[in-house]
Order: C-alpha cells, then sequence, then structure tokens
C-alpha cells in the first residue's frame, strides 16, 4: 500500500523547493531560478517572482545577471518565457524538446495544418527556418514580427511553386500574417530549444532575439539529451512532486502519452504516494516530505508564478476559487499568507503613483493585512513607482 503524506507537508515541502519558505541573499537570484525556471508573462513578472523568493532584489540586479551573461531568457516550457541560470540552460531547452514528430507537433499547437499543405514535416520545416534564421540574424538582434517577415521572405524563392504559393497565402493565425512568418514564429519556439536563439535585453516594448552563440560569445555545447530530460523531471518533481504523468505533461507541454522518454528513464528513484490519489516522488526526498513543515510570512506572488503553474490546483486553493485565481486570459497574482493561499492582487500604475488591490477569499486578521500592505508597497520600486496605495477587500 503506498504511503500517506497530508496534504500540509504535500505544500510545505513544494514552498520550500520554490525558495517560497524564506527569502535568500542576494546569491540566491541563480537558485531560485534554477529550481524550475522563472516564468516571465506578462512581462515583469518575472522581477516579482524574485523578488518573492530573494532579499533586495531590484530591476538593475535581474539585469545585470543577464548582461554578465548568468541568466538566460528564452522560450522554454510550453512555449512561454522564462529566465534560469545560463550554466543550467541544458535542463530547460534541450531538456524540454519533446522527442518524437508527433510530440513536437503537439507542442507547437496550430503548426500541423500549415506543414501539411506546405507538404514537410515539421522536422524539416525547422531545418529550414533554422539556416535563414542563422543568416538573418547573424550580427543582429531582432523581434519576433521582424524576425518572422525577414527569414520567411529569405525562405520563399528556396521553394517550389506551389509552397511558394501557400507560403505567401494569408493564414489563420493574425490578420495579415502570411503562412510562412508564422511558421517561422513556431518554429523559432523549438530554436529556441535547441539553444539556436535566445533572447536579448528588452528594448522599450520589445524583446529582441539573438543568436545564442553570440550573445554568450562562445559555441553552444553539445549536452545529452537523455540526461537533459531526466535532470528536467528530477527538478520538476522536486517542486511539484508528489505528481503524475499526466500533470508534468501539461506543465511541459506535450501530451500524457509522450512523456515516456523523460519518465521511464527515472522510474527506478522514484516511489508511489498516496496525496489523495497516487502520485511519485523521489524516494531520495521522502524525509524532506515527511518532515517538512509549514513557512510563516506574506509573499505577494506574480500571475503565473512558478509555484502557481503545478497543475493540482486543489491542493492549493479550494475548488470555489479556482476561476478567480485562474482565468484563460488576465491571470492575478494571489496573496501567500503562512504557506496559503489566501486571495489574489493586482496592481495599476498611473504616472508614478502604484494602486495595488488586494483581495481575500475570506477576511484576514489585522496583522496578515498589515503585512501584506508592507508586502505590497515593497513592490513599489520593481514598478518604479514613487507612492503605492493599497486597498484590502474580500469576495
Amino acid at each position: 500500500m503506498a504511503e500517506r503524506v497530508e496534504r500540509e507537508r504535500v505544500v510545505a515541502f513544494r514552498l520550500a523547493s520554490h525558495h517560497l519558505d524564506a527569502r535568500r541573499g542576494e546569491q540566491g537570484l541563480l537558485a531560485a531560478a534554477g529550481r524550475c525556471g522563472i516564468q516571465n508573462t506578462p512581462p515583469g513578472s518575472a522581477l516579482l517572482a524574485f523578488h518573492a523568493r530573494v532579499e533586495g532584489v531590484s530591476a538593475d540586479m535581474v539585469a545585470e545577471a543577464v548582461e554578465r551573461r548568468e541568466l538566460l531568457l528564452t522560450w522554454s516550457m510550453r512555449g512561454a518565457p522564462y529566465y534560469f541560470p545560463t550554466a543550467e540552460a541544458y535542463v530547460f531547452t534541450t531538456g524540454v524538446l519533446p522527442v518524437t514528430e508527433e510530440a513536437r507537433r503537439h507542442f507547437l499547437l496550430g503548426v500541423q495544418p500549415a506543414v501539411d499543405r506546405l507538404g514537410l514535416t515539421l522536422t524539416e520545416a525547422v531545418d529550414i527556418v533554422a539556416a535563414a534564421t542563422r543568416e538573418v540574424l547573424s550580427g543582429r538582434q531582432l523581434a519576433i514580427d521582424e524576425l518572422g517577415a525577414e527569414v520567411a521572405t529569405r525562405i520563399a524563392p528556396e521553394l517550389t511553386d506551389r509552397q511558394r504559393a501557400v507560403w505567401n497565402e494569408e493564414g489563420p493565425y493574425a490578420d495579415g500574417q502570411p503562412i510562412g512568418e508564422a511558421v517561422v514564429h513556431f518554429c523559432v519556439r523549438l530554436l529556441a530549444l535547441q539553444r539556436t536563439v535566445c533572447f536579448a535585453p528588452r528594448t522599450g516594448n520589445k524583446a529582441p532575439f539573438v543568436l545564442t552563440e553570440e550573445w554568450l560569445g562562445r559555441a553552444v555545447e553539445e549536452t545529452d539529451p537523455v540526461a537533459c530530460r531526466r535532470e528536467l523531471l528530477r527538478r520538476y518533481l522536486r517542486c511539484y512532486g508528489p505528481s503524475t504523468r499526466s500533470d508534468f505533461a501539461t506543465w511541459l507541454g506535450v501530451r500524457a502519452g509522450d512523456v515516456d522518454p523523460w519518465w521511464s528513464s527515472l522510474e527506478d528513484e522514484l516511489v508511489e504516494l498516496d496525496i489523495g490519489g497516487t502520485a511519485w516522488a523521489f524516494a531520495a526526498d521522502l524525509d524532506a516530505l515527511r518532515t517538512a513543515r509549514t513557512p510563516t510570512g506574506v509573499r505577494l506572488l506574480p500571475p503565473r508564478d512558478a509555484y502557481t503553474q503545478l497543475r493540482d490546483r486543489d491542493t492549493i486553493v479550494g475548488r470555489a476559487h479556482h476561476r478567480d485565481v485562474w482565468r484563460t486570459v488576465g491571470d492575478p497574482g494571489t496573496m501567500l499568507v503562512d504557506g496559503e493561499i489566501v486571495g489574489t492582487w493586482r496592481a495599476r500604475k498611473s504616472g508614478r503613483r502604484l494602486r495595488v488591490d488586494l483581495k481575500a477569499f475570506e477576511a484576514l486578521s489585522r496583522r496578515h493585512q498589515d503585512a501584506l500592505v508592507a508586502e505590497a508597497e515593497s513592490i513599489a520600486p520593481l514598478r518604479e513607482a514613487s507612492s503605492v496605495s493599497v486597498d484590502v477587500t474580500t469576495y
């Protein structure tokens, strides 16, 4: 019979793994990013995620880590932009890359009709886009729309007449966007996982792509894909475990039937547990899981924080409030109080003034309200605000 692990232990274990039990010193920036990556959607949310985990975080601190090539930003899990340590990039790029043609087509939902009409496999399309991207991006930095247009134009003469007609036809993806440009956009997601491209620092409201080897100033090292996938699963289970194949697949961005290349290679290190349903964790983590203690204190987590990217949502939020936390578009941030998500928050900036609205699921104690207000005030510098007003309400 599988060992039973109580919800409180699971939550406490995950919070510690996400560095949400206690803020680390400034040197904890890379460690926080290396747990399971820090997503930067919407842009700027990563800074708030770092703030929840590391003392004294500033925009300059993160920018300097990027400029020193210690942090890397590129598309990763589910095609979303993530920060992670450059030295561990292989985990979040090669380790994420789906193995088969079919798995890659699912990872890039929507690409299949386009490549089918072109008479290409996705692998062939990626190879064509990769060659043109290396030429177009050499010595340059281009945002995705500029990159897509130039790469599509460069590829068009190499296609057959029939393929070129499809390539230049307006597609269903965006108004006025040719199918060829859309295919480039899709393929760039896989080029990021192949470490061909990554993001350079934002300029204005644009996040330009750059060739990874040019950005790093060195050739990208080859890595063992099997070892990379094993390490990615290790990190996932230490941040979201005990967990299941299905939840891992959703977090990664593939189908449950496609995760065998990750999961099967580590099965001999896993133990089956009962957390209200069957799930798996590393046998080596059992002691930490059994003894995990619920942390105290408050945090304001940004939308799509790594912690709230778990898939067994009932573990951290009652089902009645799922739609308040996870929305189709426009997710709010979440309020974490003594290890529990107790509500949501949003911030709006007008000039140099920041307004933060805190909305609790249930009435909060005065002590917790005061702590959350202080936490809200601490994010003002991260939003370049000179003053902040905080409003606390309940659902």
